[in-house]
């Protein structure tokens, strides 16, 4: 019996656990969403104050030692910057004493400007290192006053070096060639002698050259032995000379080499001079330098180990300190955060699922939870304000479908309006041309009837004249050669006349109506589809040049290029030149490059206003529309230019004043035969506003 009620207690406490819980949920679920919120952020920002307040002690006594740490290293680096000034500084002097240059000295002037400016400005306001200036001072004076009597050393050994070396050598090379050229002949007893104490005496040049750059011991030793071999030559080549040039030439190089000898030895002794004063002056200061540098530096280190001990010390102390407030406050956090969540969780589930339920398209799902008071409650029910609009939007999408069905119907039949309306206005240019052709070649024609049927009467008459009894004089004989050479000239120039207006047109139309894509001359085309146009030009009083040079052929559609001509040569003749206008029209073209060809299509007709520039390349856009124009001239031209050519059109034209167009194309067509006027999708092609109008 106790097992029982054992067992009845143990299935009692889950029951009372849940209800439990649920009385806390209650009780929190009561105070509304945004209280509980601000209670946890109450929390966080009592365990920020008192974190502050720690950091904030700790943060002194870590300023403290941080100070101290960052002037260690501020006074650090000017001790790194004087060591590397000072070394700079030996490295210059060094390669002043051996190549001395104005370059080198102003350097090392602003070199030395630099240290003493480190040691007066930096290091004598540095706290730790102020102390210590008066010693590196005078150290860094020493450095740079022995490199002030190091110049005048050095200034010394070259004079010494230009005067008393140089100077008997350059006399020694004249007396040389003195003596050789006085031997005359390279068979003399002189000429042994006179080789081996010309050869020491270069032998001797280089080594000291040599000593003087390098400070080689070897150098200096070899020059001696050079010198001395020179002075022994001498008294040989006195004996052995034959004349009295060469004995007083041998004189005064004996002279000279005795100089020189000296010179060397003067130049030997101030190098090594120099050389002493370089080491116990330059360097040995240098070297002090550095050694009360790096005593400074050791201070630094001892002092730095020891700041940063105390800034290792407390920010371990407030590390703990703070991980113990984090821990109390966190369980603290954690308990409320459950509560709170407790809270929340359910309803927000509920909501949850509603709104999965309307994204799978289950909008007749009604919110759960929409009666309660809370900020969940006031949730649920915008949700379900959600869920009655997406049905309204369902519906209202349902509606837009079917009038969408019904716009694209209208749009096919519009496209295919335009389609026709543009097919109609270059039928009607065509067929422009088709009358003009059939005007101009009917004069020619028109004559040639006549001359033949003349001639054929002449014949006539001739064939009688040769049946008859009378005898045929001569000069009825010549008078019918006369005459049917007169009818057979004009019989072929005017049937060669219309057979070129012929095969200019059927070139032309052969073009326009079939869209092939060929190479073709720029020049060549120009003239047939100008040989096209000419009706156009007897009609009105209008002066055309064409200045297009021969070798531009073009790899594209000749019939597209044909109908842009056509088509502004009509918009300047009906729109520039309107009601009989006299004026000009010029077609030039040049090459723009290796791969662009330029047209140039210019009137000086009426011109445009900007706001018909603006629209001139719109479809359907004309300012003629009562006189029958359609205004898809300039748009059919504006697409197979950028469109079929793959090219840039632009447009510049002032009231008055003409207009004109420049047409920039590839010599080879970018575009196709089916981008004339519109995309492959079926939806027309509005021009880009490319043009530049003024």
């Amino acid at each position: 019996m106790a097992t029982a009620r054992q067992d009845e207690a143990a299935e009692r406490r889950p029951g009372l656990a849940a209800r439990g819980r649920a009385a806390i949920v209650g009780l929190v679920r009561a105070v509304p969403i945004r209280w509980r919120i601000l209670s946890i952020a109450a929390l966080n920002s009592a365990v920020v104050v008192v974190l502050v307040a720690m950091i904030w002690n700790g943060a002194k006594v870590l300023g403290s030692a941080w100070d101290d740490v960052r002037q260690v290293r501020e006074s650090d680096k000017i001790l790194a910057l004087l060591e590397s000034e000072t070394g700079r500084l030996q490295n210059l002097i060094h390669r002043y004493i051996n190549q001395p240059s104005p370059d080198l000295f102003a350097e090392i002037l602003l070199l030395r400007e630099a240290v003493l400016g480190t040691l007066t400005n930096r290091a004598s306001t540095d706290p730790m290192l102020s102390g210590s200036v008066a010693e590196l001072e005078h150290v860094t004076e020493r450095f740079l006053n022995g490199f002030g009597e190091l110049r005048g050393v050095q200034a010394t050994i070259s004079k010494t070096y230009e005067d008393e070396v140089l100077g008997p050598a350059k006399d020694m090379a004249g007396l040389y060639s003195i003596i050789e050229g006085a031997t005359g002949h390279r068979d003399a007893l002189i000429w042994p002698s006179l080789g081996k104490s010309r050869e020491a005496f270069t032998a001797m040049l280089v080594a000291a050259n040599a000593y003087y750059l390098s400070l080689a011991t070897a150098s200096a030793e070899e020059a001696r032995r050079n010198t001395e071999t020179i002075e022994k030559t001498i008294p040989v080549m006195s004996d052995l000379s034959d004349n009295d040039l060469q004995r007083m030439a041998l004189q005064r190089l004996q002279a000279r080499t005795v100089a020189l000898r000296e010179g060397l030895a003067k130049l030997f002794e101030q190098l090594a001079n120099r050389t002493e004063l370089l080491r116990n002056t330059i360097d040995a200061s240098q070297a002090e330098a550095i050694g009360a540098i790096d005593d400074l530096s050791v201070k630094m280190r001892r002092r730095e180990q020891k700041a940063q001990e105390t800034f290792d010390q407390t920010l371990a102390d407030i590390s703990r300190q703070v991980l113990s407030i984090a821990v109390i406050f966190l369980g603290i956090i954690i308990t409320a955060g459950v509560l709170i969540a407790l809270s929340i969780r359910l309803p927000l589930q509920q909501i949850m699922a509603a709104m999965h339920a309307i994204t799978s398209g289950d909008y007749d799902r009604r919110v759960q939870g929409t009666d309660a008071s809370d900020e969940v409650g006031a949730m649920a029910r915008a949700v379900e304000v959600f869920r009655e609009n997406a049905v309204a939007k369902r519906k209202t999408e349902d509606e837009l479908r079917s009038s969408k069905e019904k716009a694209e119907g209208a749009l096919l039949e519009l496209n295919t309006a335009q389609q026709n309306l543009i097919d109609a206005e270059r039928l009607a240019a065509l067929g422009g041309l088709v009358a003009g052709v059939a005007h101009e070649v009917n004069n020619p024609i028109g004559i040639s009837l006549t001359v033949a049927t003349s001639f054929s009467r002449r014949a006539e008459m001739f064939e009688a004249e040769l049946r008859s009894d009378t005898p045929l004089r001569r000069s009825q004989l010549e008078e019918f050669v006369r005459t049917s050479r007169d009818a057979a000239g004009q019989l072929v120039g005017n049937l060669h006349r219309a057979g070129e207006l012929i095969q200019s047109f059927k070139q032309v139309a052969v073009d326009r109506s079939h869209a092939e894509r060929r190479q073709f001359s720029l020049s060549e085309a120009t003239d047939q589809i100008i040989a096209s146009l000419r009706p156009v030009l007897k009609r009105a009083p209008i002066t055309l040049s064409v200045d297009v040079p021969e070798g531009l052929v073009i790899d594209g559609y000749p019939g597209s290029y044909g109908q842009i001509l056509t088509n502004l040569f009509l918009n300047a003749a009906n729109h520039g030149f309107a009601d009989g206008r006299a004026g000009a029209i010029s077609i030039s073209a040049r090459p723009r490059g290796h791969d662009d060809v330029e047209i140039i299509f210019a009137d000086n007709g009426a011109g445009m206003t900007p706001d018909v520039q603006r629209q001139a390349f719109d479809p359907f856009f004309t300012t003629r529309r009562n006189e029958g124009g359609t205004g898809l001239g300039l748009h059919i031209v504006y697409n197979l230019v950028t469109q079929q050519l793959g090219g840039r059109m632009m447009l510049d034209s002032r009231l008055g004043q003409g207009t004109t167009f420049r047409i920039i194309m590839p010599r080879t067509a970018k575009g196709g035969p089916a981008t004339t006027d519109q995309a492959s999708d079926g939806t027309p092609q509005w021009p880009n506003r490319t043009m530049s109008s003024t």
